[in-house]
């Protein structure tokens, strides 16, 4: 797919926009004054995928933490900043690799500036954030409601706030809880930036349903080029945001890594506890984060390695039996119980 052309932005030790592959982002659920905790998370996923964390500063504490949490992670950090302008300077003071504001909530323009001085000094990134939950009354009485329409015009009048005051270096966030509102806003920003855009569907919900509303939107998005970095919102651990994101864009062809798990439903032919299978496969595979190959589970030793031939292994079970097949050819033999760590044996052997 032909991406949409997009500005380069540094962030940290990473980059996007241009041809530059899409980040994955996530944002901790630790309080960021908890530095051992919060650096523990962030490590976590970043051994998962995650290319960008972002933390919450609503305290000058919170801020003042980030100096200590940057010298133990890896990744860069992005401060999300809400209400006081002066928690936003200090979190570029004490090292913020890129900045979350809304300039509607950050109060007059003299405090606006105040910040995007501090950020062209040290030529630090800002996120320009909307979402459906904070439209202005002028933009809801103008459109007749909250709309996609509204979204846009909302984060282009904050982009010009900025851009008027000699600063460029900016990423688009405009995010909503309505997944079709939340596309075509994308749809309709397309064409009048190009600047990056950061893509999420906020407030989505559970891991399950978050999920479900995330997939849908952010492969509608994403499948029309729009997108330089990603976020799944989930009401959950955060572990679970960088799973979904990752398999989003491999589904879509836009990133490599990462295995890829096929299994058969099951059925009246299922001789194995497969739902147990697959579920410990997919765990089992979450230790093998570069590897970049797919792996099928399969609940019937009869059809199972013809069904699995188009994966690079796979695992098949029956009646105390287990089979290890590659490219559908069987090549193990094993007791049940030994399936799983057989699998692992020959996942060791590729990873070498």
């Amino acid at each position: 797919m032909e991406r949409m052309k997009t500005q380069e932005v540094k962030i940290g030790n990473v980059t996007i926009g241009g041809n530059h592959p899409i980040a994955i982002q996530s944002m901790c659920n630790t309080k960021t004054e908890d530095v051992a905790a919060t650096v523990a998370q962030i490590q976590d996923l970043t051994a998962m995928g995650c290319d960008i964390i972002r933390v919450a500063v609503p305290t000058m504490e919170a801020a003042e933490a980030i100096r200590e949490i940057k010298k133990q992670i890896s990744i860069p950090l992005v401060a999300d900043i809400h209400f006081d302008y002066r928690l936003a300077i200090a979190a570029m003071e004490n090292g913020a690799d890129k900045i979350r504001i809304n300039p509607g909530n950050i109060g007059s323009e003299e405090r606006i500036k105040a910040v995007v001085e501090k950020a062209k000094e040290k030529n630090i990134p800002i996120r320009v954030g909307v979402n459906s939950g904070s439209l202005e009354k002028n933009l809801v009485e103008k459109y007749g409601g909250v709309t996609a329409e509204g979204l846009v015009e909302s984060a282009l009048d904050k982009v010009k706030i900025i851009e008027d005051m000699g600063y460029d270096n900016l990423v688009i966030s405009i995010k909503s809880s309505d997944v079709m509102m939340c596309v075509r806003a994308h749809e309709l920003i397309k064409d009048k930036t190009t600047h990056p855009i950061h893509v999420g569907i906020t407030e989505s919900g559970t891991v399950k349903s978050g999920n479900i509303k995330s997939s849908i939107g952010l492969g509608l998005i994403l499948s029309q080029g729009i997108g330089d970095t990603i976020r799944v919102s989930l009401t959950g651990d955060p572990r679970e945001e960088i799973k979904t994101a990752k398999l989003v864009l491999k589904t879509l062809g836009l990133r490599t890594g990462g295995i890829e798990i096929v299994s058969c439903p099951t059925c009246g032919r299922t001789q194995i506890d497969l739902i147990s299978l697959a579920n410990k496969v997919e765990n089992l595979v979450a230790e093998y984060p570069t590897l970049d190959i797919k792996v099928a589970v399969m609940g019937c030793v009869v059809n199972g390695p013809g069904e699995a031939k188009e994966a690079d292994l796979g695992v098949a079970g029956g009646v105390g039996v287990g089979l290890l097949i590659k490219k559908g050819e069987v090549i193990k033999k094993v007791p049940e119980e030994q399936l799983l760590a057989t699998l692992k044996e020959e996942l060791d052997h590729w990873s070498e």
